[in-house]
């Protein structure tokens, strides 16, 4: 994980992509929108597909979190 970093001084203290203001935010929203890697890559050319599968592996263990949220339907 050490592509994705977090600074309180940065894109208000969310994770992004070392060395970017690239939030993983960013990067998963494109994602779950239906764009590719590839789709994201030719859209933030200082990004490299590490970095993108680094933002799906952050999510990732994020979900692995013992929290449970009900989400309203």
């Amino acid at each position: 994980m050490n592509r994705i970093e977090i600074k309180s001084g940065v894109c208000n203290g969310k994770p992004v992509i070392r060395g970017t203001r690239i939030t993983v935010q960013t990067v998963l929203s494109y994602l779950s929108a239906g764009d590719t890697i590839e789709d994201v890559l030719l859209g933030h050319a200082q990004l490299s597909r590490k970095d993108v599968l680094a933002c799906l592996e952050y999510a990732r263990r994020l979900s692995e979190m013992h929290t449970t949220v009900e989400l309203a339907s």
